[in-house]
């Protein structure tokens, strides 16, 4: 795939960039643990989306309102449930999987209530991480998994092998993969690709049934 296009240089969050780049214009969005709705409102006003958020914290969930955004205070796993079959077209969940009780059955229901999902998470298995894990011998941390052990909010921390194999075996079709690194000097874009694994920071997957 092309680079993707920064629109501005100071967001630290590169993955809402593929995000925004995939979804189509115009489409039914509900973004899971929205945060401070950065995201949902990007894609309103670039992709002109029809957009729903749930969130958890309620302080997240007063920016978004400040931003005329429409979120749903909650837990997602609890809230998902409550929409019918197919009525969006994308259901994402941004780097927010690895702190959800039951990771499989919130895919199944992003699948079950959106046409597509999107999921994005930090590759626990990046080159950094193993290399900290060997050589100090304590939990690693990195601009993706900034937290300390025992303050984490990750539960089910993962890796880009880890959630394809998960996907394989319950019969979920990936049908785009984008991976991010922004180490620098810059690994190319094709070393990264065939070794995701290893050399990926986070990983961005367009998942549909088969």
């Amino acid at each position: 795939m092309p680079p993707i296009k920064r629109e501005n240089e100071h967001d630290l969050r590169p993955e809402f960039d593929c995000i925004v780049q995939t979804v189509e214009r115009g489409s039914r969005v509900l973004d899971l643990g929205c945060g401070d709705g950065r995201l949902l409102a990007r894609l309103t006003e670039e992709k002109e989306v029809s957009g729903r958020g749930i969130e958890k914290s309620e302080e997240f969930v007063t920016k978004c309102i400040g931003k005329r955004l429409s979120v749903h205070h909650g837990d997602i796993e609890d809230v998902i449930t409550n929409y019918p079959d197919g009525i969006f077209d994308y259901v994402i969940l941004n780097k927010t999987l690895q702190v959800t009780h039951n990771p499989r059955a919130v895919i199944k229901e992003m699948l079950r209530v959106g046409k597509s999902a999107i999921v994005s998470l930090p590759n626990f298995a990046h080159w950094k991480i193993r290399l900290e894990l060997l050589l100090t011998g304590r939990m690693p941390k990195s601009p993706a998994l900034p937290f300390e052990w025992y303050d984490t909010p990750n539960i089910h921390l993962t890796t880009i092998k880890d959630f394809k194999g998960l996907c394989r075996r319950e019969g979920m079709a990936i049908t785009r993969e984008i991976y991010i690194n922004n180490q620098s000097p810059p690994i190319p874009e094709a070393l990264v690709a065939a070794l995701p694994n290893l050399l990926a920071e986070i990983g961005v997957f367009v998942l549909n049934k088969r």
